[in-house]
């Protein structure tokens, strides 16, 4: 190796950390999370939204603000109500009910495409509005003048967290408790100082409300009234989305998955109605208003210290603080959800499969790289205006959310006949349906010309994208049936006992084949090496990487299923050639990347056989592209390279189909 390689070397252990041994069985343990870390970890994004949610609401509200505690009260029983219906997704989906998997499952693979796609947007949304409300708690304590900072702070943050996710779930989420500890303390204390400094009030307050609520109807009508209402509602219920994260995020959970995934979606729901509530409740009895260059939080947490001297300010900046922080462990919902769903619908097709592939760190690392540019790209773009990302923000997830509300209503009315309790189940979904799709539609009709077209626009075309490489993928499939119905043929002649095949000959040369799976692939890799090379070549051994992805990186049992398998496919091409009278061998490892296995164990082969020549077959499409480059792995021809620089001997064969 040399130093430029190992100095790389050094550099990425440092930032990133030393690689993980997928084999061993305490990885997953160590690897998940206990309720209380999937609280900071996952919940933190659902209860971050009340650094900028309530906001959105109160000032929506238009100098009506006493009409807020309808709008509080509302939003409260929206988190009860969709948590419940999500713990209800928790229990049928154990391995991870997300939207994705529920719309795909329930209801048909192209709602899952279209909850995925919008799932997939909103997660690069709540990076981007995170961190850049993040920003805006910071700089609303800092002077004015500092303002044209914020934007570099707020780039900082997204490569910041980027680097951080690349290390692992655990690494990044542990040393941020004390962080979310901190939060919760401090907002806890807010609202229980408020509400008890003012408790003598709330009569007046009772008085205040009925006064707005007869001025308002006075001003605008009944209806103009409800509208305001609804429309301040939506601006706030709108971002209250971080329940979905939970359920998508249960792979990550401690063992049993559920009643943790359950336990993490109660502490959540109770934290979040709690703050919200409060906080708007703490707005009407501080009298807060809007000014320049300060978020409703700073302002309230200013008129509440503002007789404490000293001690007041301290506190003020230790509560800000806290609250950027915490929208900062807000973005990991995106960092830890949003490749998950990338890497679920690769292993679908609907996304290049590089996606769904693991990092020696064992993360999604494509997936973490494609969400973290995304994120930056989108806080440049709209110059991190929290206001303009809450208008492009929430839109997404509610499809999400109706979509599985759907699928699970659909899902117990079939299981009517076998569910006792299926109409209580009915009625929680049903009821999640009802009102996801009000919020739905109020937030799509509130926010469509002021910017929130883009969303769509953007959910719209990737799911355009999606489509695209699916029929791609499909078209592939069919034009490897030819190669596949070899599998039939060679199948035919291996019936019979176990042939022991002849002796290994030292005198011959060795023919190493790479193969992934006992497919069309492999057997024509062999045919031409036969065709071609068959006088030369009386040793095969049949070399395959089981590889671990997203889809088998559940625990140790699919480990093991994934090493079983590779071992019967090389041993299905072992008994074939031994049918032939040839000597045959199979190896069979598991890794997280073909290539740098194949380094490791091509020097022992080389050892073993000495006169071996290793193969690879290549697809060849009939109008080769740098799109199907992109969508089709080419892991040959870099290996051919690396071999190359080895002095070892490496044949790549044509396959074309």
């Amino acid at each position: 190796m040399t130093k430029t390689k190992m100095f790389a070397k050094k550099v990425k252990h440092i930032l990133i950390g030393k690689a993980r041994n997928p084999m061993d069985h305490s990885v997953f343990h160590n690897l998940s999370l206990i309720a209380f870390f999937a609280w900071v970890g996952l919940g933190a994004d659902g209860l971050s939204s009340s650094c900028y949610g309530p906001e959105e609401a109160f000032l929506a509200l238009q100098g009506h603000h006493y009409l807020g505690v309808f709008v509080a009260l509302a939003s409260a029983i929206t988190v009860f109500l969709i948590s419940a219906s999500y713990s209800q997704i928790i229990e049928l989906f154990p391995t991870g009910g997300g939207g994705y998997l529920v719309a795909s499952k329930l209801l048909s693979p192209n709602a899952g495409l279209v909850s995925g796609c919008a799932l997939l947007i909103d997660y690069v949304l709540t990076i981007a509005i995170s961190i850049a409300s993040g920003a805006d708690a910071i700089f609303s304590f800092l002077p004015v003048e500092w303002q044209s900072c914020k934007l570099g702070f707020a780039i900082f943050g997204v490569l910041l967290l980027t680097l951080m996710n690349l290390r692992g779930v655990k690494e990044t989420v542990v040393p941020l408790v004390p962080i979310f500890i901190l939060f919760v303390v401090t907002h806890i204390f807010v609202i229980g100082y408020a509400l008890v400094q003012h408790a003598g009030n709330f009569p007046q307050v009772f008085s205040a409300t009925a006064a707005d609520i007869h001025s308002t109807r006075a001003e605008l009508g009944l209806f103009g009234m409800f509208f305001l209402i609804l429309r301040a509602y939506s601006m706030g219920a709108g971002t209250f989305t971080g329940i979905e994260a939970v359920s998508n995020g249960l792979p990550i959970l401690r063992e049993p998955k559920v009643k943790t995934g359950k336990r993490t979606m109660l502490y959540m729901s109770l934290s979040l109605a709690f703050t919200v509530t409060g906080l708007m409740l703490a707005y009407l009895l501080y009298h807060v208003d809007h000014q320049p260059g300060k978020t409703l939080n700073a302002i309230l947490f200013q008129e509440l210290t503002k007789n404490w001297g000293q001690l007041g300010i301290v506190f003020v900046f230790v509560t800000l603080v806290s609250e950027a922080l915490l929208l900062f462990i807000a973005a990991q919902a995106g960092f830890l959800d949003g490749p998950r769903v990338l890497s679920n619908m690769a292993l679908d097709r609907w996304f290049p499969t590089k996606f769904a592939t693991l990092s020696d760190r064992l993360v999604t690392q494509n997936g973490v790289l494609l969400m973290g540019i995304s994120a930056l790209v989108t806080v440049l773009l709209t110059r991190g205006s929290v206001r303009f990302l809450v208008v492009l923000y929430s839109i997404n997830v509610f499809i999400t959310f109706c979509l599985s509300q759907l699928g699970m209503v659909r899902h117990w009315w079939d299981e009517r006949t076998k569910q006792k309790d299926w109409v209580w189940r009915l009625a929680v979904n049903g009821a999640g349906l009802v009102l996801t799709s009000f919020i739905l539609v109020s937030v799509v009709i509130l926010k469509f010309h002021e910017g929130g077209w883009i969303t769509l626009l953007i959910t719209s075309s990737l799911v355009a994208l999606a489509v695209t490489i699916k029929r791609h993928y499909l078209h592939t499939a069919k034009l490897l049936r030819r190669l596949n119905d070899l599998v039939q043929t060679a199948g035919f002649s291996i019936q019979g006992s176990e042939p022991e095949g002849r002796a290994f000959d030292e005198a011959a040369k060795t023919a190493v084949l790479l193969v992934n799976g006992y497919n069309g692939l492999g057997l024509h890799t062999l045919f031409n090496v036969i065709r071609w090379f068959g006088k030369d070549f009386k040793n095969f051994v049949f070399v395959e990487i089981g590889v671990i992805d997203a889809g088998n990186f559940k625990g140790v049992d699919e480990m093991g299923h994934l090493k079983m398998q590779a071992s019967k496919d090389v041993q299905k091409y072992v008994t074939f050639m031994r049918h032939q009278g040839m000597f045959a061998e199979g190896l069979s490892y598991v890794g997280i990347d073909v290539i740098s296995e194949i380094e490791k164990i091509a020097p022992q082969i080389i050892k073993r056989f000495p006169n071996a020549v290793f193969f690879g077959g290549q697809l060849v499409f009939p109008d080769e592209s740098t799109w199907t480059k992109w969508l089709h792995n080419h892991t040959v021809f870099v290996m051919q390279r690396k071999f190359y620089q080895q002095g070892i001997p490496f044949v790549i064969l044509p396959i074309r189909v």
